[in-house]
C-alpha cells in the first residue's frame, strides 16, 4: 500500500502498478483499461508518492510475475548493478533532478543506460513536463549503424515507406525515387507488404537491392513482414538487410504478435549470418506502441506508458539498428487526441534513449482520432529539438496501405532544415556526389540528376 496526503485528503494506492498508473498523464487506454487516476487531485498525490519511491524498489517489487514473464525474467535476469550503481541511492524525484542537472552529460547517460530497468525509465518519466523530456533526451546520443550511421549529432535520417495497395513493383520504385529525390531513406528504405505472400516479400526486396547497387546507394532495405517470413526468405536466399518485428512489454502481448524472445535471437543469428552488415552487428528492426499490450488483452492492470517501456527491455538485448514507437498508429482508444500522441511519442523517445536504444518516432494518427497534420508537426518539431534519431517519409503523408497519416519527405526537409540537421554522412555524401543537394545540406531541383536517378528505375 502507497499513501499520499494531499490538500487534507489521504489518497492510498493498493500497489506499485496502481501508484503508477494513477501518476501518468491522463490517456484514453488507461482510462479504457480502468486504471487511470480518477481526478486530478489523485494524480497530483500519486505524482507526489511516486517521487519519494527509492529507485531500488523498482527491483523488489515486480509489476508481472517473474514466474509467468519471459520480459520480467529478461529484465530481472540482464539488470546490470554495476552500471545502475551511481544511481542506486536515489528517489524517483531525485532521479529526475539528477537527468536534469547541467553536471549530467552524455557520458553518465550513456554509462548508468544498462542499469536503468524499464519501470525507472517509466516512474521517472510520469514525473516529467514535455520540456523535462525534450531536454533530457537531447543529452543522449545512441548510434547505430549498417551502411549509414545513424544517430550521430546534427543529423535526422528518414525511413522511407514506400507501400503500395497492392504490392505493384513500378508503384513502389516510383515511391522510393520520389524519396531518394527529396533526401529521403537513410535510416532504411522499409515496405509494408500488403499480403504476406513470400514471393512478393523477395520481390519486393530484390527490386530495392538490385536500384541499391546499381545506384551505388549507401542504404538499407527491409520488407516488415513476420519474423517467421524473414527467416524463409533468408533461407530461400532473399537479400535481407534486416529482420523486422513488432514487439511488445509483456510475454502474453508477445505471444499475440507470435513471438517469444528465443525466436527473435533464431532471428538474429541467421541475420547476422548472411554478413550484410559492413559496420556493425545491427540487423534488427523493432516497431513498439503504447496499447498494443492492452488491446490483446496481456496488460496485467499495468499502464500502457510502462508497458512500451517494457518492450524496449525487449529490443534492447538484441542491438538493434533501428527501434520505432509508431505512436499514435492504433487510435484513439488508447492515445485520443494530438495532445495524448504528443505526449505519448516524448515519453517513447525519451525512455527509449534513456535505456540506450537507437529511437525513432513515427509521427502520425488515425483518420478517426482527433488529431491533424498541425499536431504532427508540433511533434516532429519536438522531436527534432530533441535529437530522434530517424522519422518517416511517407508520399504526401498518406500511406494508401495503411490507411493512417504520418509525415511526409517534405516534412523531413522541414525539420532538417528549421532545425538545421542532415542525413546521415555517407547519405549525404551520396546526394551530394549526384548533385542532389548544395554544401548548406539543403536538396537541390536538379533535372540532370533526377533524370539520372529515372533512367535507372526504368532498367531495375
Amino acid at each position: 500500500m502507497y499513501l499520499s496526503d494531499l490538500a487534507g485528503t489521504r489518497h492510498s494506492f493498493k500497489d506499485l502498478k496502481a501508484l503508477l498508473a494513477a501518476a501518468t498523464p491522463f490517456r484514453s487506454g488507461d482510462q479504457l483499461a480502468g486504471i487511470a487516476a480518477g481526478s486530478a487531485e489523485q494524480r497530483v498525490a500519486a505524482r507526489y508518492a511516486l517521487a519519494d519511491l527509492p529507485l531500488k524498489t523498482f527491483l523488489q517489487e515486480l509489476l508481472v510475475p517473474y514466474e509467468d514473464d519471459e520480459v520480467t525474467r529478461l529484465i530481472v535476469d540482464s539488470h546490470d548493478m554495476a552500471a545502475f550503481a551511481p544511481i542506486s541511492h536515489l528517489t524517483v524525484g531525485a532521479f529526475r533532478e539528477w537527468l536534469l542537472s547541467n553536471e549530467t552529460g552524455g557520458e553518465q547517460l550513456a554509462a548508468i543506460a544498462p542499469g536503468v530497468t524499464p519501470e525507472m525509465a517509466a516512474a521517472v518519466c510520469k514525473l516529467m513536463r514535455n520540456q523535462d523530456l525534450i531536454a533530457v533526451a537531447r543529452k543522449i546520443g545512441v548510434t547505430s549503424a549498417f551502411r549509414t550511421t545513424l544517430g550521430l549529432p546534427r543529423r535526422l535520417s528518414v525511413r522511407l515507406q514506400p507501400n503500395h495497395a497492392t504490392d505493384d513493383p513500378r508503384g513502389v520504385a516510383a515511391s522510393i525515387l520520389d524519396g531518394l529525390m527529396l533526401g529521403c531513406g537513410d535510416a532504411v528504405i522499409g515496405v509494408n507488404p500488403a499480403t504476406d505472400n513470400i514471393e512478393t516479400a523477395r520481390d519486393l526486396l530484390e527490386l530495392i537491392d538490385r536500384l541499391r547497387q546499381r545506384l551505388e546507394i549507401p542504404i538499407q532495405s527491409c520488407v516488415l513482414t513476420h519474423v517467421t517470413n524473414t527467416l524463409e526468405l533468408i533461407e530461400l536466399g532473399a537479400p535481407v538487410d534486416l529482420t523486422f518485428q513488432s514487439i511488445a512489454g509483456t510475454e502474453a502481448a508477445n505471444r499475440g504478435f507470435g513471438v517469444d524472445l528465443g525466436l527473435l535471437a533464431e532471428a538474429r543469428d541467421a541475420t547476422l549470418a548472411l554478413g550484410r552488415n559492413p559496420l556493425s552487428d545491427n540487423v534488427m528492426y523493432f516497431e513498439t506502441g503504447q496499447g498494443s499490450a492492452l488491446s490483446a488483452d496481456a496488460h496485467h492492470g499495468v499502464d500502457q506508458q510502462t508497458l512500451e517501456a517494457r518492450a524496449y527491455a525487449v529490443a534492447r538485448p538484441f542491438r538493434p539498428l533501428l527501434v520505432n514507437s509508431v505512436v499514435g498508429f492504433i487510435g484513439p482508444e488508447y492515445l485520443y487526441d494530438g495532445k495524448q500522441i504528443t505526449r505519448a511519442g516524448l515519453e517513447d523517445h525519451f525512455c527509449g534513449k534513456l535505456m540506450g536504444l537507437p529511437m525513432g518516432v513515427d509521427v502520425c494518427y488515425t483518420n478517426h482520432a482527433c488529431a491533424d497534420q498541425d499536431d504532427m508537426d508540433d511533434l516532429l518539431t519536438l522531436l527534432g529539438v530533441a535529437g530522434v534519431n530517424f522519422v518517416m517519409g511517407v508520399p504526401g503523408a498518406d500511406d494508401v496501405m495503411l490507411n493512417y497519416q504520418s509525415t511526409s519527405f517534405h516534412d523531413a526537409l522541414y525539420v532538417r532544415e528549421a532545425l538545421g540537421l542532415r542525413p546521415a554522412p555517407e547519405f549525404e555524401d551520396w546526394l551530394s556526389r549526384n548533385g542532389l543537394i548544395d554544401d548548406t545540406g539543403r536538396i537541390l531541383e536538379t533535372k540532370d540528376a533526377q533524370r539520372l536517378l529515372l533512367d535507372h528505375l526504368d532498367h531495375a
